[in-house]
């Protein structure tokens, strides 16, 4: 697929959201695509599936794109989602509701296309539209990234001289600001709280802070320039989640937002930033969506669905709706560019030179990038207590890779239901445990310790050393009960060319035509191979697990794991 000039780009749109016109609501408000279910009501559901095209929407009209249907679409919508006496009124929000993360969408799109989203509207649907944003002011919201949604609206109906908060503004702004770690990073709220750092970091607090350093450039200078400082150190270091195939990172929550993540770099373009070269960061971006445009994640409708690299209900969270996907709209932002901008004749770059071994302290991840492309990331399992779904296989496991994903477990009653790739699974009377999260962690320039308890009675310090083709596990463990313990590999995809597998001795491996993983006991243990359930992976729907078995007795002992991995 071309991606180059914004015809290309505006082609790739259309693709994208083209089938979801027939799909709206008589009144527009409201776009129901599945019946699957979230923590909140179906008219929310359908909510969310209105709002967040308006992610790629705004931005196309705001670049010169003709209005159109979807124009027309979203006037009556947002006239029929805001008319309390309507059919299709989304109601009355309260405490910590997702209406308010849908707001967002439409306070940006009022800052960026009015022409479009505001003034066609009659004057009482403008004082409708209003006063259900300005809602957003008198509830709670919940101390995280949602706290931008309320600086976005307000700064929306300011723009349009409509009752707003803005002292409410500038102390979320303050709370924001608090949660800075350094080095352009943040945690998603307090960071005793929430410690973990992840997409939601790039995608959501350095995307809307980008945003906000343009549309209050001029109310609030010295803050906007903060923000614009913090994603220049921040672009730069983002660069090492990106694999030179396009793929970024599969780690954390809310990776069904799929393309959202290449969506900080086209903010920094949009707002005339450069963490890095404009020709690199149009490279992250057009590499990253040929990645997914390849993968099958759109229906026989050409609707996204939920999941990864293919419709996958089991690595979601609660908070995935059928429409939750169009998130990943926030990277068509390059779409406000007008035809002239330098970013459309640029051409895409590849990544900049990159260390071998990069320790970045401010996300506690330590990157590893390979002869052949692959990016390793060792991971010390730091998580909220609020799990939104599977966080141990999302945060927890030692390593994540690009080439190979990971997997979300069916169940831990059977060690093939939990798929427990790229971790030390103990098995006690025909239950898995895992590594949930380390109660202490280092994080050195060429490794990573953790100590950590799977179950009660049994303590783990694990050392990650990266090395050669991959990296040197050193468990030490003291259990008081005998048991079994399994250190995996990553998940090879098998039903396909050139599979195969061979276990010899201490050692297991795995292969097929593009990816091969082995695993070998150092001292001692049995290679064996894990029959994963399908549909656990989150890049295959059918794999299996290289692993070396050993005995663990009560007592002390040590264990050495050697894991290497390639791609052809």
């Amino acid at each position: 697929m071309q991606l180059h000039t914004r015809t290309d780009f505006e082609a790739l749109m259309r693709k994208i959201l083209q089938p979801l016109l027939p799909l709206y609501s008589p009144g527009g408000a409201l776009l129901q695509l599945g019946d699957t279910g979230v923590t909140y009501p179906r008219r929310t559901i359908g909510m969310e599936g209105f709002s967040r095209p308006l992610w790629a929407l705004a931005p196309y009209w705001l670049g010169g794109g003709q209005p159109g249907p979807f124009a027309e679409v979203y006037r009556r919508g947002l006239a029929a989602g805001t008319d309390p006496d309507g059919p299709e009124y989304w109601g009355d929000p309260g405490d910590y509701d997702q209406l308010f993360v849908e707001m967002a969408a439409i306070g940006c799109a009022m800052l960026e296309v009015p022409a479009v989203v505001w003034e066609p509207l009659a004057e009482n649907e403008k004082q409708n539209l209003a006063r259900w944003l300005n809602t957003i002011n008198a509830h709670e919201l919940p101390h995280c990234n949602w706290l931008f949604f309320r600086v976005l609206v307000n700064l929306a109906l300011d723009s349009v001289g409509m009752p707003c908060d803005l002292p409410q503004m500038e102390r979320d702004l303050d709370e924001i600001d608090s949660w800075y770690v350094g080095d352009g990073w943040y945690t998603d709220g307090t960071p005793a709280i929430k410690p973990q750092r992840d997409y939601y970091i790039p995608w959501a607090l350095q995307y809307y802070g980008v945003l906000y350093s343009v549309f209050a450039a001029k109310r609030s200078p010295a803050r906007a320039e903060r923000f614009r400082r913090r994603a220049l150190e921040f672009g730069r270091q983002f660069a090492f989640w990106f694999d030179e195939n396009g793929a970024a990172l599969p780690y954390g929550r809310s990776l069904g937002y799929r393309f959202g993540q290449c969506a900080f770099y086209s903010a920094c373009v949009f707002a005339g930033l450069e963490p890095l070269p404009l020709p690199v960061m149009k490279g992250i971006i057009v590499r990253n969506l040929q990645w997914w445009m390849a993968r099958p994640i759109f229906d026989r409708d050409g609707v996204l669905t939920i999941g990864y690299t293919y419709p996958q209900l089991y690595m979601s969270e609660r908070y995935n709706a059928p429409g939750s996907p169009y998130w990943g709209m926030k990277s068509f932002l390059v779409m406000a560019l007008p035809e002239g901008h330098p970013f459309w004749s640029a051409e895409a770059a590849p990544l900049p030179p990159l260390p071998e071994l990069y320790a970045m302290q401010s996300a506690d991840l330590l990157f590893q990038r390979l002869p052949d492309g692959q990016v390793n990331a060792y991971a010390p399992a730091e998580v909220e207590q609020n799990e939104h779904g599977q966080f141990a296989e999302k945060y927890a496991k030692f390593v994540y890779n690009t080439r190979f994903g990971f997997s979300a477990s069916r169940s831990y009653v059977q060690l093939e239901q939990a798929a427990p790739d790229s971790m030390l699974a103990f098995v006690i009377d025909g239950y898995t445990f895992v590594r949930r999260h380390s109660d202490r962690f280092q994080l050195l320039g060429d490794r990573l310790l953790s100590q950590w308890s799977p179950f009660a009675g049994i303590s783990v310090t694990t050392e990650l050393i990266p090395q050669g083709q991959g990296h040197i596990r050193r468990h030490t463990v003291q259990s008081n009960v005998a048991c079994t313990a399994y250190d995996c590999g990553f998940a090879v995809p098998k039903f396909c060319d050139g599979f195969a597998t061979q276990t010899d001795g201490s050692q297991a491996e795995a292969r097929n035509g593009a990816l091969r993983c082995a695993v070998t006991g150092q001292a001692g243990g049995t290679g064996v191979i894990v029959d994963a359930w399908p549909n656990t992976s989150l890049y295959a729907t059918n794999t299996v697990i290289p692993a070396v078995r050993y005995d663990i007795p009560a007592g002390t002992c040590e264990l050495t794991t050697r894991v290497e991995s390639w791609s052809f």
